[in-house]
């Protein structure tokens, strides 16, 4: 079978179960609590995926893990382990219990409606609101931008498409069911994210004849050195910078603390811390382990030439169908993941924090829900 054939076999049943739980999770997007925050009754497991999937998207498998692999080397897995302890562990246990119990207490739906709710000010909710739609947007580019150049790898399908297919399948499932379609979605994604990522770490490893002959390569290599193994590898300062960036950058984004507004109890924050930091331990370490060994398959000149975002395609490019199917699918997931939170979190802050009250003073709860699937 073909890397084209088996590929497009998976991703076909892929899209096939994203629109499904769409559909079945219809019956819990009925009014806006449940279209925005599933009812505040999701379980640890969902919201744990919900908010790992949310923080990896392909902007860390296709670009960082590209970009700071080939700076720092195998060093650059501390920064997943930064995502892992501080933006995932750090961030639940200092602000998951808080934020849940004052959400609950004001009734707030979204972020600018807690600030509203919390500093009694409908300045700062309106500030807040158009900040958070207009820079997600450029955020949303970044998982378009990474999805591409895995897909034109495996099929040779034109960029404006793979938006498309992706735009389409994604709104398709987030209008129909809201939050909960999106949470049991991002667990289903999440277990292919880590399945996938354990495949591409043993695949890329299993090249150079195992994990402890890859460490000699990269060592013993004309694009690499032994600063490329070391601990903290060639520029400890800077690694730290990066680990600080990228994990308490998160804490504070709104498609992820939406998350701990919907858990349905304390107890499901325990559990939920647990999970949420294992999972990040393996993809956003892994990913950022694979991106180490980027300096054995692709040459220095063709990174100046065609950019970071090379370097992880041009490694998997020479792997089994099978492994290329998977990546393609882990991509996705991520992608779609990452994209329907952002879209799910963009809508409900322009209807409920912006147009509600605002531009049109009296509206149903169906209207409103009309408005945020439009």
């Amino acid at each position: 079978m073909t890397t084209q054939i088996f590929t497009a076999v998976l991703v076909v049943v892929f899209f096939a179960i994203m629109v499904a739980v769409g559909l079945y999770s219809k019956k819990h997007a009925t009014n806006v609590d449940g279209f925005v925050l599933g009812g505040r009754n999701v379980g640890p497991w969902l919201t744990a995926f919900a908010y790992g999937t949310s923080y990896f998207s392909a902007v860390i498998f296709v670009g960082y893990a590209g970009q700071f692999g080939w700076n720092f080397g195998v060093s650059s897995t501390w920064i997943g382990m930064g995502n892992a302890f501080i933006g995932s562990l750090l961030a639940w246990l200092i602000l998951g219990k808080r934020t849940r119990t004052m959400t609950h207490h004001l009734s707030s739906k979204t972020m600018p409606d807690f600030f509203e709710k919390r500093y009694s000010s409908k300045g700062l909710k309106i500030a807040a609101s158009i900040i958070i739609f207009i820079f997600l947007i450029p955020y949303t580019a970044s998982l378009y931008n990474g999805l591409s150049s895995l897909f034109n790898l495996a099929f040779d399908v034109p960029y404006a498409v793979c938006i498309l297919v992706m735009a389409v399948f994604t709104g398709v499932y987030v209008i129909f069911g809201g939050y909960m379609a999106t949470a049991i979605n991002d667990f289903i994604q999440g277990m292919v994210m880590l399945v996938g990522i354990v495949a591409v770490v043993l695949s890329v490893l299993n090249k150079n004849g195992g994990l402890a002959e890859s460490l000699e390569a990269l060592a013993n290599h004309s694009n690499g050195g032994a600063e490329y193994t070391s601990l903290f590898g060639p520029n400890p300062v800077f690694l730290l910078v990066v680990v600080l960036l990228t994990s308490l950058g998160t804490w504070g984004l709104p498609q992820m603390i939406g998350k701990f507004y919907a858990i349905s109890n304390n107890s499901a924050i325990k559990k939920g811390t647990i999970i949420s930091t294992v999972f990040a331990v393996i993809v956003a370490g892994g990913c950022y382990f694979l991106g180490g060994f980027g300096r054995l398959f692709v040459s220095a000149d063709a990174v100046k030439a065609g950019g970071f975002d090379i370097i992880v395609p041009s490694m998997i490019s020479e792997l089994s169908p099978y492994i290329i199917g998977i990546v393609i699918v882990l991509v996705l997931s991520a992608s779609m993941s990452t994209l329907s939170s952002l879209v799910l979190a963009s809508s409900s802050t322009l209807t409920l924090d912006m147009i509600k009250g605002h531009i049109v003073k009296s509206m149903t709860e169906k209207k409103q829900v009309l408005i945020m699937r439009v």
